[in-house]
């Protein structure tokens, strides 16, 4: 059995894997571990902290180096997806004095995000007048202000190796949140394939090998709303879904990295 060596804990106790945890100093790995980071070809989960290094290396590394650059940075998803163009709702991002523009730019309402730390729905603001504008503005520097899109549902799809192996509808319990942690309940029953294609092509074009998308259906397609690279475990659960499994089955048929 081949010996996969991790450093972040995702696969912790999987046959096969050896997790030697994130040390913040390379040194502060003992001499065996040490020598197992550096004679192995490819590295698991080998966080922030490490996956610039080894890529640089030549070391295979998975996730791939663009889900850590992009992770839970929606300044730099939304620059990306517009480089690609990829569909995407109208966002601007404004520094310092430029905030004044935002309601030249934007009519009420409109969605406020935190650049940074806003996972899970939170840091995420319907703003309906000057005065919530004026409390979000207090919140962050930089204000990621987008265009809001009402809709009833949106389609969670979560990817490895740039294969599906889930997907379902997030519905908010109320407001316009669909994040589950947020309350908001979901369905597995008529995802339409074409939201699986474009998953697929966004991942790919993203690089991004370990990710949940999430999808607004858009006319005759879909807008890319995000991607989340610390995506919620609980309608995995809610399939029996055992995402170490999962992650063994496609290292042993190659799939990833």
């Amino acid at each position: 059995m081949k010996r996969w060596v991790a450093l972040g804990k995702r696969l912790s106790g999987a046959d096969g894997v050896i997790t030697l945890g994130v040390k913040p100093n390379f040194y502060d790995y003992s001499p065996e571990e040490r020598g197992l980071i550096l004679n192995s070809d490819t590295i698991l989960y080998p966080t922030t902290n490490y996956a610039q290094f080894f890529h640089t290396m030549g070391k295979r590394i998975f996730p791939s180096l663009e889900s850590y650059l992009y992770s839970d940075d929606k300044i730099k998803q939304t620059s990306l997806f517009y480089l690609l163009g990829l569909l995407h709702p109208k966002t601007r991002f404004y520094f310092g004095r430029q905030k004044r523009d935002i309601l030249r730019d934007f009519h009420f309402p409109f969605i406020g995000k935190l650049p940074r730390a806003s996972a899970g729905g939170r840091g995420v603001f319907l703003i309906g007048d000057e005065n919530e504008l004026d409390n979000y503005l207090k919140k962050t520097k930089v204000a990621y202000i987008q265009e809001y899109i009402p809709h009833e549902r949106d389609i969670r799809v979560i990817l490895i190796g740039y294969e599906p192996i889930l997907a379902y509808w997030r519905i908010p319990k109320e407001g316009f949140k669909t994040n589950l942690i947020q309350g908001a309940s979901y369905s597995f029953e008529n995802i339409p394939p074409s939201a699986l294609d474009y998953a697929i092509y966004v991942s790919k074009a993203c690089r991004f090998n370990d990710v949940g998308l999430d999808l607004l259906p858009h006319r005759s397609g879909f807008y890319i709303l995000e991607a989340n690279m610390h995506y919620g475990r609980r309608a995995l659960n809610a399939k029996g879904m055992d995402l170490k499994r999962i992650l063994l089955d496609k290292l042993d048929r190659g799939v990833i990295p």
